[in-house]
């Protein structure tokens, strides 16, 4: 029997309905996978489905309450614009990523998004113009487009609540399907709870969920507690153990005099008191045969903008070269990118990982920052003064640099750096050195800190004065031009070197001067469009395939002072991170610390070798652990791995993320040190 009009007005009601619920789930899902292809190592992995999931969750439930909405008109106005937003967000979060290759997280949205924006406009601005980015704009906004132009077809009925409820207890089930799965697997499961970063949850589960759950963790934080991690066994010796045969002599340990289990007893506040316990129940490690061997020195400790190892060669950089073979030497360095150039110098300077990302320096501007060496020398009666050749202002610094310790505080361009470095792109690190030294090189004793500019990309020779300057000196290497570009750059870093020792040696200073020079990240801005597996030109200048985040964050650490090459370069070949800085130094000075307060390990004592970074990687001396895939490659085939060796050191990952993150969030150091 044929159906009547009512009958088929009925179908095409419902299938209008349907169609209408239909909308935005799909334009999330467009969104999502157009990111995923752009920003994404790995397109092809569980994480698609998971995304996939939630992007229908979250698309129904805008649907849904669009489509509750009884006014046609207000239905297609309010769909558009949900769209717009939506895409201005992916939008934003794309270019940033293409910028500084890290998504930003809401804490930095809010409080550093409009520093990189002030001084890094021009460069956003450059690549949204490009036709590349004109394309992914385009791209973005094509579903905000064709809502516009269709949205009065597409939304010509309500729902009704009947309906409504139906597509809620579908969208629940949908969202513990998706669960189901994650917690189905220990990789993700992970990611997802036990170790959230921000970073990982995009790339697993989509930018929107890594949102979600960004948001879900800054209002309900529940990692006070730390798990308990069973005594090492046996894991065999680092190089720098001593021979068997020889009796060790006994130093010490690098330990305050801080009852933390006392403390954990009488203190009210239940987090602080939880980091009390978990440092109480951590072994200090012990002084040894380096401790103090530069007390009394200076100190110039520099971050160098997108340093790497591969800048340093004998005859390109001399000085370089000399710092890094004629000091102590260490084959086997890490920095972590972690937040760009703010996060590393986070690492440097306070030893911990900055676990509010680009708003970690921000945040500690009024704490205690008691381990800083610019602190701990201050407390000696150094004279201290921290320099950059950029905008003083960026990223706070006036404010954040002005708490690390160093007593005549703070100059950048802009307060003072502008009587010695021409307004360039990038600015002269030779001009920041040459004019600053003589204000410091016959101090009693000094402790300075530099924040260098000259390697930052872009690397060309039209956007960057310092690859057009040294040119000439890398022009006919065999490598492409963009990595010729960044050489040349760096070159400028090497003259500064030059200036500084020749100085220091021609007033005497050089022997009592110690010299500490690391990264704050990799060249990012090598591979604009670069993910892990698909970075060609960082690949070109590594000499290997890049594949993944411990390859990919190799560096190099510089620690040199004249009095060292009267004798045989020290040697570290154990793993060591930026992490490590600060305690290593420490102990070298002589200062008094307390190594439990410390996430890293002061390089010469019996700590574990361990380098990890805030997307829960990490490598020791018997191999390393890559938590995307959950897989430990043994450093050597012959290496017997000790039964749960694996789980133990991801357990002290955790933990130390975790207080990398309290200590943050507490200003603990202010709970026992005063404010």
């Amino acid at each position: 029997m044929p159906a009547t009009k009512a009958e088929s007005t009925q179908k095409k009601t419902y299938g209008g309905t349907v169609l209408a619920l239909s909308v935005y789930p799909a334009v999330i899902i467009y969104f999502e996978m157009l990111f995923r292809i752009s920003t994404s190592e790995k397109f092809f992995s569980a994480g698609v489905f998971f995304t996939l999931l939630f992007s229908v969750l979250y698309g129904g439930i805008v649907s849904v309450a669009v489509c509750l909405v009884r006014n046609k008109r207000a239905r297609v106005i309010i769909s558009t614009a949900m769209a717009a937003v939506t895409s201005a967000v992916f939008l934003a979060q794309y270019f940033v990523y293409r910028q500084f290759r890290i998504f930003y997280d809401l804490r930095t949205v809010t409080g550093g998004a409009s520093d990189a924006a002030s001084d890094f406009g021009g460069r956003i601005t450059e690549l949204m113009l490009s036709p590349g980015g004109i394309f992914m704009i385009i791209l973005y906004f094509l579903p905000v487009g064709l809502l516009a132009f269709f949205g009065g077809r597409l939304y010509k009925n309500a729902v009704t609540l009947r309906l409504a409820g139906f597509c809620a207890g579908l969208l629940v089930l949908i969202y513990f399907i998706d669960l189901t799965f994650i917690w189905a697997s220990p990789v993700y499961s992970s990611a997802y709870k036990k170790e959230y970063n921000y970073q990982a949850a995009v790339s697993h589960f989509g930018l929107l969920t890594g949102i979600r759950l960004d948001l879900k963790n800054i209002i309900m934080t529940d990692k006070d507690d730390f798990e308990q991690v069973s005594a090492p066994e046996s894991d065999g010796e680092s190089s720098e153990s001593e021979p068997e045969e020889e009796k060790p002599v006994e130093y010490g340990f690098n330990q305050m005099d801080i009852d933390f289990e006392a403390l954990a007893g009488t203190e009210k506040n239940s987090t602080v008191a939880s980091i009390h316990s978990y440092v109480a129940g951590l072994t200090p490690s012990k002084k040894n045969e380096f401790t103090g061997i530069f007390r009394g020195k200076n100190l110039i400790m520099i971050t160098a903008e997108a340093f790497s190892a591969e800048v340093i060669d004998e005859k390109l950089t001399p000085t370089l070269y000399r710092l890094s073979t004629r000091g102590i030497n260490f084959t086997d360095y890490y920095q972590p990118a972690s937040a760009g150039t703010t996060g590393g110098e986070y690492q440097n300077l306070l030893g911990m990982l900055p676990m509010q990302t680009g708003m970690s320096m921000k945040n500690s501007a009024t704490h205690n920052l008691y381990f800083t060496m610019g602190n701990q020398l201050n407390r000696l009666g150094y004279y201290g003064k921290a320099f950059h050749n950029n905008t003083y202002t960026f990223y706070d610094r006036d404010k954040t640099h002005n708490n690390l310790g160093y007593s005549d505080g703070f100059m950048g361009y802009g307060n003072g750096m502008e009587k010695y470095v021409k307004n360039t792109w990038p600015q002269s690190d030779l001009e920041m050195i040459a004019g600053t030294l003589p204000s410091y090189i016959e101090k009693e004793h000094f402790n300075v800190y530099y924040m260098t500019v000259s390697g930052h990309g872009e690397y060309s020779l039209t956007g960057n004065s310092m690859s057009k300057k040294n040119w000439d000196k890398v022009k006919d290497l065999g490598f492409s031009e963009k990595v010729k570009c960044y050489l040349a750059a760096n070159l400028e870093l090497e003259a500064a070197m030059s200036h500084l020792v020749s100085e220091l040696e021609k007033s005497g200073r050089a022997d009592d001067t110690v010299i500490c020079i690391s990264s704050d990240h990799f060249p990012y801005s090598l591979d604009s469009d670069g993910t892990l597996g698909n970075m060609p030109y960082l690949s070109e200048l590594y000499g290997y395939n890049v594949e993944n985040a411990l390859q990919r964050d190799h560096s190099r650490l510089i620690l040199w002072c004249g009095s060292l090459e009267d004798s045989e370069p020290v040697t570290v070949s154990s793993p060591t991170s930026s992490l490590d800085i600060v305690p290593t130094l420490s102990n070298l000075f002589g200062t008094e610390f307390d190594s439990r307060l410390l996430p890293g390990r002061d390089v010469f004592s019996d700590a574990e070798p361990l380098v990890f970074d805030m997307s829960y990687n990490w490598k020791t001396d018997l191999g390393y652990y890559i938590a995307s895939t959950g897989k430990f490659t043994p450093a050597d085939s012959d290496i017997k791995v000790p039964d749960g060796y694996v789980d133990r050191i991801k357990k002290t990952v955790r933990n130390k993320i975790n207080y990398c993150s309290k200590v943050l969030e507490t200003d603990y150091f202010s709970y026992f040190l005063g404010k």
